[in-house]
């Protein structure tokens, strides 16, 4: 027997290294042999990443709300559900024309949502049912001309952390005309959208 007939057939040590190189690689390249449960599972890890970012986001920074009330027509009904940003006042100020939610200063058991209208600082008057700050005439689009009133309000000026709120709904709210100023400390979210009923869907402006 010749001694070459049991050396490798390969022919050289890089044909020899080539081949099992190839050997080995090959397996790794292989598609799963179910590519359904291969795209079930990283379906469902992304699923699940959403439904915990889902939860933090309602815990920490949003909450459903039920409006309770028509002091917010017609932008916001009687049984209405709409979220609340309860972080964003962490990061900026209060504006003119925020639908807040805050609680009642009057009894803190209750909270209440209304529309700022005043500003720390700010003059405040209301002249026949027309809002002035500071000496201006407040543009109020969100008014319906059915829900206004006559009524107007004596000049004061709002005390530093205050605000002045008033309820869409004129003729019928119980809002800063009656009770005073709300302290920013009270305030505690933003309302942002609108959920339900489903014909009331939006963000809340």
């Amino acid at each position: 027997m010749n001694s070459s007939d049991s050396l490798n057939p390969c022919s050289s040590k890089e044909e020899y290294l080539a081949m099992n190189e190839q050997k080995v690689s090959e397996p790794l390249l292989q598609k799963p042999r179910n590519k359904f449960l291969f795209d079930l599972k990283y379906w469902l890890r992304d699923v699940f990443l959403a439904l915990v970012i889902a939860v933090f986001i309602v815990i920490f920074i949003v909450q459903p709300v039920k409006v309770e009330g028509t002091s917010m027509q017609p932008r916001l009904i009687d049984q209405e559900r709409i979220f609340v940003n309860r972080f964003i006042y962490r990061f900026k100020n209060i504006s003119r024309g925020d639908v807040v939610v805050f609680w009642y200063p009057k009894d803190r058991n209750k909270s209440f949502i209304k529309r700022v209208l005043g500003l720390p600082g700010d003059k405040v008057e209301i002249l026949s049912g027309t809002v002035f700050i500071n000496d201006i005439r407040v543009n109020e689009p969100y008014l319906s001309p059915e829900y206004r009133d006559n009524k107007s309000f004596q000049e004061i000026i709002i005390p530093p952390g205050n605000y002045f709120v008033l309820g869409d709904h004129r003729n019928s709210s119980n809002d800063s005309r009656s009770w005073g100023f709300v302290s920013q400390d009270l305030i505690y979210g933003k309302a942002i959208f609108g959920y339900w009923p489903f014909s009331r869907f939006g963000i809340v402006e």
